[in-house]
Parts: C-alpha cells; structure tokens; sequence
C-alpha cells in the first residue's frame, strides 16, 4: 500500500460526502488518505433513463478501470449501484453501517392535497378515486392554478414499478442527474413530485421539508450503505479497510444482491429487497414486479442468524415459483434481445 492511500471517488456531492467518510474513518486509524475524483459513465449521461440503458456497473465501472489500472488503491461506492458481481481482480473490502433504506417522494404544491391523493382508497378498489391534484404554485396572475394529473418523476425502474402497482392511474416522467440536479428539475416542473432515496438526501442535508417517507415501498438492495472495494491483490488496502466493515449491514446487503443476483437484476429489473436484524435472526422480504406495475410478487421470511447461508437464493427461488414471476423475467429478457 501507499504511504497515502488514493481514494477513488465519482465527483457529485453525494460521492465526494461518501468518500470523504472513508477518509475519515480511515484518519481515525491513523491511514491518511488522498480523494481521486473520477466522473462515471452514469455521470456523462443524465438524459437517457437507466431501465433504458440496461447496464449494469454504469457507475461503477470508470472506477473499477482506475481501480485495476492502479490510478487508485480504493474506490468508494454506493453499494445498491454495485453489479451484483465484482469486475475480475476487485473484491469487497468494507460496507460502512447502513443510513435510511427508504425512499422518499419530494413532492409540490398543498401537502394536504398531495397526502389525500397518496392515502385515498386504492384506485382498483374505487374506480371513482380522484388521483389530481393543484400545481405546486399558483399562475402568475395570482389565480388559482388548473388542476393536473398526479405526475412522479424517477429513472428507477423498481419504483417506477412499484408505484404503478399501488397508483395505477398515476403519470411517470423520467429524470436524470445528481441530487442536485434532480431537486433543481422538481422545483422548475410540472411534476407533483419525485421519488429520491432518503440516505442520498438526508447525507447532504439536501432533504426538504416538504418530503413524505415511502414506508410501503420496498428499496433496492443494499440502498442506504456504502461499499468499498479494492483490488484482490492489494493485501495492505484491503486490512486497512476492512476495519470499516459493519458485521451487520454487511450480512444484510450481502443477502440482498444475492437475492438480486439470482433474478438477474439491474437498472432493468424492478427487483426490490430488505433484510433486517430482529429477534435474534434475521427478517428477510423481497418483491419482484412487472414492469409496468400490474403484476407484483412478494416473499417474506425470518431465520436465526446462524441459519442465514443462501437465505437471499433461496428467497429467489421461493418467488420463482410462481409463475407470475417466472412470466416477468422472461418478458424482461426477452426485450433485452
């Protein structure tokens, strides 16, 4: 290892927030430490949607090429963006503790309005449920605005998914970009909202007040911890950060890509999972939906923690079982091809 351990990090706030955690921890071990800023593919293009773009690692992989290439010791990552498997020659060295796993929608406009659009009855269950809305403002004359269609904005798949199946009637616009970007694309729309994940936010102290936790959303797996890779041959990096690694979220994000893993999922695959430590074991639920959000399939369980090994595959392979799901991955693959 270097005298001063090069931290590659993307150049967003949230990346640099992340990377600089790193750093930090690392001081406290007495291991200084350098930030390599490094703009990722995902970074260069923020207009077309990821389901759109189906790649997996699209902010991973500029860092694992500066990772391999020895341009830097370690790279920092948010894990939920980290392909289910590592890029040959790189292996996980820490998962900080996890932050928040839940999404939120920042939304516009009377809170109460947006609140009674959000809790009414489930629109398959009352045809005649009202899902509008004011604009978040009111004209420029000072008239009351014209009402419009609930409109949510996300580039995620999973909750786009997600939120068709609980909103059928709702609109979804996509958007791309940092969080900056996308608090700034909210404010200058005609959107009601759009959905962000609470960890990004709150890191940076970006989260509005005018935001509602998604607590019936389930999020992607591994959302809200940081990873840190290294290189596999890189015994010095590795041990240094290795004492950064939280048991726990550890084993709970672990489970979850595998459960990812399994139903080949990526930017493409609304694939969502949440393991959690309770009671001595560990509560496992993950969800598999359709693409436009008619079809959702959901499996839950709990087992001691010593009886964890393959929980995330075998929670796969429970939902597999069903042929709703089975039907969901094929459509998926074969509009891959």
């Amino acid at each position: 290892m270097n005298s001063v351990l090069r931290i590659g990090t993307r150049d967003s706030q949230l990346a640099v927030w992340q990377a600089s955690l790193v750093q930090s921890l690392l001081k406290e071990g007495n291991i200084n430490s350098e930030l390599v800023y490094i703009k990722s593919e995902g970074d260069l293009n923020t207009i077309t949607p990821l389901y759109d773009l189906g790649v997996q690692g699209i902010f991973t992989k500029t860092l694992d090429t500066a990772l391999l290439n020895k341009r830097i010791d370690i790279a920092v990552h948010s894990m939920k963006d980290v392909p289910t498997k590592l890029a040959a020659g790189i292996r996980q060295a820490a998962v900080l503790e996890r932050a928040s796993y839940k999404d939120i929608l920042v939304y516009k406009g009377n809170k109460k309005l947006v609140e009674s659009a959000l809790n009414g009855k489930h629109p398959a269950h009352n045809e005649a449920s009202t899902l509008i809305h004011h604009a978040a403002s009111e004209s420029s004359d000072g008239k009351s605005p014209e009402p419009t269609s609930f409109i949510v904005a996300t580039s995620s798949v999973r909750r786009r998914a997600q939120w068709l199946n609980r909103y059928p009637l709702h609109q979804i616009e996509n958007i791309r970009g940092n969080v900056n970007t996308r608090l700034r694309k909210v404010a200058e729309s005609n959107w009601s909202g759009a959905i962000f994940a609470a960890a990004g936010l709150e890191r940076i102290n970006l989260r509005p007040e005018e935001s509602i936790d998604l607590d019936w959303m389930l999020p992607a797996p591994a959302q809200g911890a940081i990873m840190v890779v290294c290189r596999e041959d890189d015994t010095p990096s590795y041990e240094a950060c290795l004492l950064l690694n939280h048991e726990h979220t550890a084993l709970c994000t672990g489970l979850e890509k595998e459960f990812l893993s399994v139903l080949m999922g990526g930017c493409s695959t609304p694939v969502s999972a949440l393991a959690q430590i309770h009671d001595a074991g560990v509560f496992f639920k993950g969800n598999l939906c359709s693409t436009d959000g008619k079809k959702s399939i959901s499996v839950n369980k709990w087992v001691p923690q010593n009886e964890t090994t393959n929980l995330g595959k075998l929670m796969a392979n429970e939902l597999l079982q069903n042929p709703d799901a089975r039907h969901i991955i094929d459509t998926i693959q074969h509009a891959r091809q």
